[in-house]
């Protein structure tokens, strides 16, 4: 790191602590030569992700969008906004650690359905409706088959 002071090209670093929510390490350095002391930040540089809508249209990941879809599927429920927050974070992860720059919206809504259904049955029917377009009645129904389904058989 070079100092702000002399533009000497190495320091030792005094202290170090997290910063930002731990999004961040705040550095106290001291540079070898003048002895002066600063400050340095290190922040991770995540890369972009893409999402590639349906029609092919692409934009960036917005988890605060994709909070605001749980947030009206979950609308008069029982379901704390932290659980919400949390099911967000571990799709964000989850699509990260994947490697891929470019994430169709399938993977994301399934990715979501899968856990908004161990969470709250009536907003994940609601998620579903929206996100797979559900046209008549008759979808409700087969979906709601479906769901009961799987947990007739998760019983079992």
């Amino acid at each position: 790191m070079r100092c702000p002071y002399c533009g000497f090209e190495d320091s030792k670093v005094l202290d170090s602590r997290p910063v930002d929510e731990g999004k961040s390490i705040r550095r106290r350095r001291e540079c070898l030569d003048c002895s002066k002391r600063f400050t340095t930040y290190e922040k991770v540089e995540e890369t972009a992700l893409v999402i590639v809508k349906k029609d092919g249209r692409r934009e960036l990941f917005d988890a605060n969008k994709l909070l605001n879809g749980l947030i009206k599927s979950c609308d008069k429920r029982t379901v704390p906004l932290s659980m919400l927050e949390n099911l967000v974070t571990e799709v964000e992860k989850e699509l990260r650690n994947s490697l891929e720059q470019e994430v169709s919206s399938q993977m994301i809504g399934e990715a979501v359905m899968q856990r908004l259904k161990v969470i709250d049955e009536v907003a994940y029917v609601r998620f579903a409706s929206v996100y797979r377009k559900f046209d008549d009645v008759s979808t409700f129904i087969e979906e709601i088959n479906k769901l009961q389904q799987e947990l007739a058989a998760s019983k079992n």
